[in-house]
């Protein structure tokens, strides 16, 4: 073949084969199925493009073919039935049909495939798998090294979902008017979880995996282009302004910098007018939810040009109203220590010792390095240094690990 056909058959790939998948599952109503033909539709392509030329719309050449391997591969099956061959006879006929009207469904396609991918219904671990698989097209080593699982463990999340869609007929399809706000919820947790574990990952060598937050970004712009609402510009608001100071979170030998220490000429500028803007459209709308509300605390901190100018009056009153939304003690540990900015830091410390009274977060590292950093403000080492053990127990983070072993060499030196 041509290198210049390969390289253009690379480039439908890479740019067309998750909406040709989405399509073909709708079309024959299983994924494996979809899978084989979106497959067998492209080795077609190889053999036949360099001899009859480049079709006019090689989308729906693909989509055509794809269905047509598909009936052939399940006629050679001998569990195909009468059913099914009267099915494929259906599939069949209504080819011209489809094909005619294939421009106008793609990406009403690609939004079924989320919302059946991220179907509440299936658990949270499969709900990510299946999404990085079949809508953003990542392979199952390529998921299973990000989240540091096994890519038989991966496969296996996949192939339940998979069969739980299939055995639950869940339908393969938008959700109507009523039922979106819930659904949509689903769908952003998964985004927003993909996003979180590539831009603060919870255990290994890196405190980021860059490939996997500009996956989850990547979802949130599919996601909004296809369904413009408020809190779709909301959480993708909220990821671009945190995304905007990757470059600053670790110094160049990779350790932990914090948020009051960054260098924040090193934050993208772009990025940061982006989020900014998709904040505030959303809260124009008066329709929006929890993203958009973090959003807006990160477009605080983005907006100051150091911690000590920060506005955390502001940021400690949008805590107040994520908390009425989303009750959780994680937001309290975050509004502890944004209260310990704004108020001192023996205040941060009664708001943190409030919620591990409680019985919640102990396991949590995150509340234990916090409580560590604000004892050690206050100088209460020895209660600190307690504090950082604690949490150098529970990390699973090589470079927060370091952080942390390095606060507890420098309060043993004072």
């Amino acid at each position: 073949m041509p290198e210049r056909l390969q390289n253009i058959l690379r480039d439908m790939y890479e740019s067309e084969s998750r909406r040709i998948l989405a399509t073909l599952i709708r079309l024959l109503g299983d994924f494996e199925v979809a899978e084989d033909a979106l497959h067998d539709a492209f080795v077609a392509a190889a053999e036949k493009w360099p001899k009859e030329g480049i079709p006019s719309n090689p989308r729906a050449w693909l989509v055509s073919t794809g269905r047509f391997k598909a009936i052939d591969r399940l006629r050679r099956q001998e569990k195909f039935d009468a059913w099914d061959q009267e099915r494929a006879e259906e599939i069949r006929d209504d080819t011209p049909d489809v094909v005619s009207r294939l421009d106008d469904v793609v990406e009403d396609d690609q939004l079924r495939l989320i919302f059946t991918c991220c179907h509440p219904a299936l658990a949270s671990e499969a709900r990510t798998a299946l999404t990085l698989r079949e809508v953003c097209g990542l392979t199952t080593e390529e998921i299973a090294r990000a989240f540091l699982t096994s890519p038989p463990t991966v496969a296996q999340r996949i192939v339940r979902a998979k069969a739980k869609i299939r055995e639950a007929k869940i339908p393969y399809e938008i959700p109507s008017h009523a039922d979106l706000p819930v659904r949509l919820d689903a769908v952003l947790q998964v985004v927003y979880l993909v996003f979180n574990e590539g831009y603060s990952a919870t255990s290994g060598e890196t405190v980021t995996r860059a490939d996997l937050s500009a996956e989850a970004i990547r979802l949130g712009r599919l996601l909004l282009r296809l369904l413009p609402e408020p809190e779709v510009k909301g959480l993708l608001g909220l990821m671009l302004l945190q995304e905007s100071r990757r470059s600053a979170r670790t110094s160049r030998d990779g350790d932990l910098v914090l948020l009051e220490d960054q260098d924040r000429t090193q934050w993208n500028r772009l990025l940061i007018e982006e989020g900014i803007h998709l904040i505030e459209e959303a809260l124009q709308s008066h329709r929006f939810g929890p993203y958009t509300v973090q959003g807006a605390i990160a477009a605080v901190h983005a907006e100051a040009p150091d911690a000590g100018t920060t506005d955390w009056n502001q940021i400690v009153a949008l805590y107040d109203v994520l908390l009425n939304m989303m009750p959780s003690p994680v937001v309290e540990l975050n509004r502890g220590v944004a209260l310990a900015m704004r108020d001192g830091a023996e205040a941060g410390i009664a708001a943190i010792d409030t919620i591990l009274r409680r019985g919640e977060l102990t396991d949590y590292h995150l509340a234990h390095s916090a409580r560590a950093e604000l004892l050690r403000r206050a100088g209460r080492n020895e209660e600190a240094r307690m504090a950082y053990k604690r949490a150098l127990d529970l990390t699973r983070q090589e470079p927060e690990r370091k952080f942390l072993e390095k606060r507890l060499s420098e309060l043993g030196k004072g």
